[in-house]
Parts: structure tokens; sequence; C-alpha cells
């Protein structure tokens, strides 16, 4: 390996061959897409075989640069997914466990969600895919829409209870508007 005279760039393979100028490389085109837990850039950096020593010196310093906080990363997840997605608490916390997430920092993350804002989430969800069912005709078919829709906010995270409650309150108001649509006015 040749060095580069003072003054002058290194060269592409000079840098390639540097594992902390790889590593910074690898961070920041990974934060550059968007934000990342420190956990996931171990990860992506595990998978370059970068030593660990070198993974952790890095990730240590863009830490202390504040390129790298779990904390910040955790409140803007929460605030995103449970818009765009309407993630309930518990799928949301499993999600940032997955990302190498502390439970304590979860948790302040997870706070800014109140109950009445997942109840109301919930709701909307219920009644946007309840738009698409016309009516119907009997218990069983009103019964078997019930479950499907609490299985689907079950897989969104919301508590099997929960989602009954508020399915079947939807539901019941579902069919109380149709009554008065479909009644006579005399």
């Amino acid at each position: 390996m040749s060095e580069s005279p003072p003054g002058e760039p290194a060269s592409a393979q000079d840098r390639d061959v540097d594992p902390a100028a790889v590593a910074r490389a690898v961070v920041l085109r990974q934060l550059a897409n968007s934000p990342k837990s420190r956990l996931q850039l171990a990860r992506k950096l595990a998978d370059r075989n970068i030593p660990e020593g070198i993974a952790e010196a890095v990730l240590d310093r863009f830490e202390e640069v504040r390129l790298i906080d779990d904390a910040d990363f955790a409140d803007m997840w929460v605030r995103s997914r449970s818009r765009s997605r309407k993630l309930a608490k518990g799928a949301l916390r499993r999600e940032l466990a997955e990302k190498g997430i502390d439970g304590d920092v979860a948790d302040v993350a997870l706070d800014q969600l109140s109950e009445e804002d997942e109840e109301s989430a919930a709701r909307g969800l219920v009644q946007r895919k309840l738009r698409a069912v016309t009516g119907f005709a009997d218990r069983a078919e009103r019964d078997k829409a019930a479950r499907r829709l609490a299985s689907m906010l079950a897989r969104k995270g919301y508590q099997p209870a929960q989602s009954f409650r508020i399915v079947g309150e939807v539901l019941d108001a579902a069919v109380a508007g149709a009554e008065t649509e479909t009644e006579p006015d005399f």
C-alpha cells in the first residue's frame, strides 16, 4: 500500500483499507437515508465486517456529536408510526425493542401518546374499514365482521378487550345509522 504525499487526499483504495474511515462512511450514508438507532448502525457495521472495537469507537463519537441519539430516534419513530400506520403502544414498543431502544427510553417516547389518541386512531381504522361493508344480513355476518376488525386492530398492537369494545361500539353506531337512513319520514 502506497502512502499519499502530504497534502494530497488518500486514494479510494487507501480509504477502503482503513476500517474506521469505512465505518464513518457507512454510518454517514445510513444516517443520510433516514434516522437510525445505535443498534441498527452497529448491525450495518457488523455486516460490513468492521471490527467491533472500531465500530464502537465510531458510534461513540457519533453519539458525542449527537448524530446518533436513541431518545430522539424513539420520539420520532413513535410520532411517525402512530400517525402513518395507526399503531398502538404495544406494537410501537415491540418495534423500538427490535431497533435496540432501551425500555426506559421507549417508555418516555411512548408517553407522548395518550389513551385518547390511541382510542381515536383505533376508531378511525375501524370506521375506514367498515365503509367497505354495505350491511349485515344477519348476526353471523356482523360477528364475522367484528372478528375481522378486532383482528386488524390486534395486528396493530391494540389490546383485545379494547379492540372488541371499540369494534362493537362502531358497529352498533353503523347499524343504528343505517336503520335511521332506511326509516321513512312521516
